[in-house]
């Protein structure tokens, strides 16, 4: 992911974004209990002397890193190019097979921060757990946009909320995602967001023509 430090004007140092930057790959890659100052430091080449100057705490932190995540993603899935598409059942199709298109590269690199960082911290930093739950409810709320459009389009009398829609295609990715952790793989992942175009397809009345199966292969027992 591109990060764009004319959409951070707040960042303001080059030793802050690469402490933010450290943080991101750092949590993600080995959770936060194990991101402790001293390899957040070393993983951005800065001095702790460095880190102190920008931040109070590694709680503090994670919270400019939970606020930098969410300005990234916004940027990145607004410039995706299912963004461009018309009609809003197909930008849903198009979200969904852009999120499959990206499960590339090591795990920390695909899967989200904010998942991450919430089921370890969600008792214990409360501050953090909120901080999360804005983050993945504003995402949603972009999401639910599109889903009240194709609703309004093609499933007008349907007795299901857009917002509740939004929550099931997040909670198929982070469920997967935990999956993938497990078995060290995006397999599970992919077959998730397949079977998620055809509950698509079912909610819309539409047919979703998946090769899935054919291009990534069958799940391994």
């Amino acid at each position: 992911m591109v990060r764009c430090m004319e959409a951070l004007p707040e960042v303001g140092h080059e030793s802050k974004l690469r402490l933010l930057d450290a943080a991101l790959a750092v949590i993600r890659a080995r959770g936060y209990a194990a991101a402790t100052i001293d390899r957040i430091c070393h993983k951005a080449e800065v001095t702790k002397g460095s880190f102190f100057h920008h931040f109070k705490s590694k709680d503090d932190l994670a919270l400019a890193a939970v606020a930098y995540w969410g300005t990234m993603t916004d940027s990145f899935f607004a410039a995706a190019p299912y963004r461009r598409l018309g009609d809003p059942f197909d930008r849903l199709i198009g979200y969904v097979d852009f999120r499959a298109s990206i499960l590339n590269g090591d795990l920390y690199e695909y899967t989200c921060l904010l998942g991450t960082l919430v089921q370890e911290t969600y008792d214990t930093h409360p501050e953090i757990r909120v901080g999360c739950d804005v983050g993945m409810s504003n995402h949603i709320a972009e999401l639910t946009k599109d889903v009240e459009s194709a609703k309004a389009l093609y499933a007008p009398t349907a007795d299901w909320s857009a917002e509740s829609v939004g929550y099931f295609i997040q909670s198929v990715l982070q469920g997967g995602f935990i999956f993938a952790k497990a078995k060290q793989s995006p397999v599970v992942v992919r077959e998730d967001l397949a079977h998620l175009k055809r509950y698509l397809g079912t909610l819309f009345g539409k047919t979703i023509e998946t090769q899935e199966r054919t291009k990534h292969g069958h799940l391994e027992s």
